[in-house]
């Protein structure tokens, strides 16, 4: 199996990370859309009233600075250096292009969902993002 072959097989929505992360946020009453198809970077999560959009990344295809699961394979070095190059570029400019639309972004690590406690500190800063009280079930006045 090649790098190609590899790669195909990664899924792209609905991976573990996700959906710990959209239980913790359905846990606490946050109510969301999934997969914002219209919206650059398509955010895993997506809160249109609020425009706040969650991006849940995988440390080692995204390239989570300083994490131990970022790791770069031995072999076809050069290929992946220039895929994870890609990879961190396009990220970034998509974060850009919903800034310009008046969105805010929240990136969430999959280490991060892999203990309570950093689950819980996910958590606080979408609802930081998401205003004073975060949306919730049956809120009202938004926007």
């Amino acid at each position: 199996m090649d790098a190609s072959e590899r790669m195909r097989n990664v899924r792209r929505r609905h991976t573990e990370p996700e959906l710990i992360v959209r239980k913790a946020l359905w846990a606490r009453g946050l109510r969301y859309r999934l997969h914002g198809r219209g919206l650059p970077g398509t955010p895993d999560i997506v809160f249109a009233r609020r425009h706040v959009a969650v991006f849940v990344h995988g440390c080692f295809w995204h390239r989570h600075p300083g994490c131990r699961h970022a790791t770069t394979p031995k072999t076809n070095t050069e290929f992946w250096q220039g895929k994870f190059a890609a990879n961190v570029a396009r990220d970034q400019r998509k974060i850009e292009d919903l800034t310009r639309l008046g969105w805010r972004s929240v990136v969430v690590w999959g280490c991060e969902t892999r203990s309570s406690e950093s689950l819980e500190a996910v958590v606080a800063r979408v609802e930081a993002a998401l205003g004073e009280d975060g949306l919730r079930a049956g809120s009202i006045g938004l926007r």
